[in-house]
């Protein structure tokens, strides 16, 4: 093995590491994240529960990541912006509106595809 392909696989690991650190940053320091988190184990109870099919799966684990995903872009986006601009700033806020509002739209979109497969299943649990 080259000396070239021992250094990318470095730092291949050192770009996970800071990934990672990454999502346990979010995790520690974002009140919503965690709050995703553990919607996302309620959801993956519940379809263990219930039965979920494969493309159910694949759906609610998508849904699942789209969430994550948006919470930490948004969560990294306000950090930046409250660095850069310490005092209120018009443009600042309003870019700050926007990435919590691509938050909103994940997660209601989540929540309607959760709807759909969850609730004729919990109804046929019930009745």
């Amino acid at each position: 093995m080259s000396s070239d392909s021992n250094e990318n696989n470095v730092k291949k690991g050192i770009g996970f590491g800071f990934a990672f650190n990454g999502i346990l940053l979010a995790f520690r320091a974002e009140k919503n994240f965690r709050i995703h988190i553990l919607i996302a184990f309620v959801v993956i109870t519940l379809g263990l529960l219930v039965g979920l099919s494969i493309v159910e799966w694949l759906l609610v684990s998508l849904c699942i990541g789209f969430v994550l995903v948006t919470e930490m872009i948004n969560s990294a986006i306000e950090a930046l912006i409250d660095h850069l601009f310490p005092d209120y700033h018009e443009v600042a806020g309003r870019v700050k509106d926007l990435s919590a509002g691509a938050v909103l739209v994940a997660a209601i979109c989540t929540a309607v595809i959760g709807v759909i497969i969850f609730l004729p299943k919990i109804y046929h649990i019930i009745v």
